[in-house]
């Protein structure tokens, strides 16, 4: 049977299909994550993009293929989470653009609509590097371009050019990009394209696969919404031994109250004996201090004794907490309206909105001067929509997004460019660079200023992350086997060791420079507290100079993450 015309009917099954599809082999695709870590999300993240696009063509109510592409286009956008699904929206947001209008697709609309969604794609990407989803759509595109020139008409054909096309350049990948080719694995975003093209190729030809849609309730649990009842709210009020969090930033040496000369040891010890939950980050300029404490007077007393305090900030966390509960038994999702007008109230006007995971790091960065963090990280990557909800809902007059993992950079930054209010991102690449980018953020600052310092603060420290290769693999010349643990510094695998505590203490010693002054040890969920002293222990050997700040950070996926500073 000839296919010469893609109508609505085609149309939505060749959507429908991708995306159940893309289900069934997204952890396939996170298989093909270039380094052996646990949190390889290629797959989720395009798998969960493309089921938002299905979701929005499926309610659309049109019967043109221009709008249903559009639809399509937006829902992907919205639902776009990391950097693989954010260019599988951009192809799409192409291919709607290239098909504005159009009732039905005819081989050549079908065609040069695709082809627009490859050069739409490569215009998104800042610096394209072949071998990736790019290569991989340009070729499959150019396949239908010329499929067409030489005058075929039938869909089904032209369809089946184009996957092989994609096939075949999947297959390149390897050579384009060493990497691939060492570690041995094919491009994980390129895979997830020529999968959403196969369901394209199946819904056409009427055999399609038994696979489904994941429900709305999957759905829920795959992004980790948390519309349901808090677990704080099981929490007494009573059973808060330290009931005010109290925050200050201080100007060293500034003021007419200064008495003492800063000394890190001294200033952090007085606090200690005040309360919990203690975290003191300077530089030579400021000192910006977080404790849960009964005695807030004392600790805004200290802070004057080293110079005049910048801001203050002092919450009653039990009140919080008689508040929380009532908001527990009355609902479990808090609707974004209320949230906004809540917000308003307090008339922010930066909102600072951080990605983070572990209830450890959330606190740490609301210590820093994040008013809103949202719940995600590695295999967890936010959506363009969360990233604008969030800023929509802060009701703030503006607002600084910090992704804190490159995968979240093109979400962020497509997220500033449609959000309410202007909106910048700081592109800190991880927890640790976040953090010290917000040792310059300036609650009276414009966003440009703000953003311009923090991100040149984002050089300033090196990042480490120690977690368990998940598969025997070889890459850049080191062989590392299935159940090793790995130091990786800045994106690059530096140590492997069957210790865990070694691997660590190798990583961060290798971190050190004579510059070094501060090293910071958030251990996770996988991690402990005695394993972090051992280590802070080896670090203090190798250079007793060194100041060593160990917290709990209860992050998912990497049992420690440390910084050098």
């Amino acid at each position: 049977m000839v296919v010469t015309t893609i109508t609505n009917h085609e149309f939505g099954k060749m959507v429908q299909a991708a995306a159940a599809k893309l289900n069934a082999r997204a952890d396939y695709i996170n298989s093909l994550n270039v380094f052996p870590v646990p949190d390889g999300d290629t797959g989720t993240n395009m798998s969960m993009s493309m089921a938002s696009g299905a979701k929005y063509e499926r309610d659309a109510t049109s019967t043109q293929v221009g709008d249903l592409a559009n639809a399509l286009a937006k829902g992907l956008l919205m639902g776009a989470r990391g950097n693989s699904g954010v260019i599988l929206s951009q192809i799409f947001r192409g291919f709607a653009k290239g098909c504005e209008g159009a009732k039905s697709l005819d081989a050549k609309g079908f065609v040069d609509a695709y082809a627009n969604g490859a050069k739409t794609a490569y215009k998104a990407v800042m610096k394209p590097t072949e071998g990736t989803i790019l290569t991989v759509v340009r070729e499959s595109a150019q396949a239908g371009l010329n499929a067409v020139k030489n005058g075929e008409q039938d869909l089904e054909v032209i369809m089946q050019e184009i996957v092989t096309a994609a096939d075949l350049a999947l297959e390149k990948t390897p050579d384009l990009l060493p990497v691939l080719k060492e570690v041995g694995v094919v491009d994980s975003g390129g895979q997830g394209l020529v999968v959403v093209l196969h369901g394209f190729l199946e819904a056409l030809t009427g055999q399609v696969v038994e696979d489904t849609l994941p429900d709305a309730a999957t759905l829920d649990e795959m992004v980790n919404v948390n519309h349901r009842q808090s677990a704080q709210g099981k929490l007494n009020p009573d059973d808060i031994k330290y009931g005010y969090c109290t925050q200050m930033m201080v100007r060293i040496g500034r003021g007419k109250s200064v008495t003492k000369e800063f000394d890190y040891d001294t200033f952090y010890n007085y606090l200690a004996d005040l309360g919990d939950s203690l975290l003191v980050i300077n530089d030579d300029e400021i000192v910006k201090v977080h404790v849960h404490t009964e005695q807030p007077d004392k600790v805004l007393g200290w802070g004057l004794q080293f110079g005049d305090l910048q801001t203050i900030k002092i919450d009653n966390m039990r009140w919080q907490q008689e508040s929380i509960m009532e908001h527990d038994e009355e609902s479990t999702q808090v609707p974004v309206a209320e949230v906004k007008k809540t917000a308003e109230s307090t008339q922010v006007k930066t909102a600072v909105i951080a990605v983070a995971s572990g209830d450890g790091v959330e606190e740490l960065f609301k210590s820093l001067g994040v008013t809103h963090v949202i719940s995600g990280g590695q295999t967890m990557n936010p959506s363009i929509e969360d990233l604008v909800n969030a800023v929509n809902a802060s009701g703030a007059k503006q607002a600084l997004l910090l992704p804190n993992n490159g995968n979240i950079f093109m979400a962020a930054d497509q997220a500033a460019e449609v959000a309410e209010v202007p909106t910048k991102v700081v592109h800190a690449k991880t927890i640790a660079q976040g953090m010290s980018a917000l040792l310059e953020f300036n609650p009276e600052a414009s966003l440009e200023d703000n953003q311009e310092a923090m991100e040149e603060n984002l050089a300033t420290v090196k990042s480490g992350e120690v977690t368990v290769a998940v598969r025997d693999t070889t890459i850049e010349g080191r062989t590392i086997r299935e159940g090793d643990f790995m130091g990786i510094v800045d994106g690059k695998i530096t140590v492997t060791d069957p210790d865990i505590e070694q691997a660590a203490s190798k990583m961060v010693v290798g971190m050190l420079d004579e510059d070094s002054e501060i090293v910071t040890i958030l251990y996770g969920q996988e991690g402990t507290k005695e394993a972090a002293e051992r280590i802070s222990a080896a670090i203090e050997a190798e250079d007793d100079e060194i100041e060593v700040q160990i917290y709990e950070g209860d992050q998912p996926v990497y049992p420690y993450l440390i910084s050098v500073e």
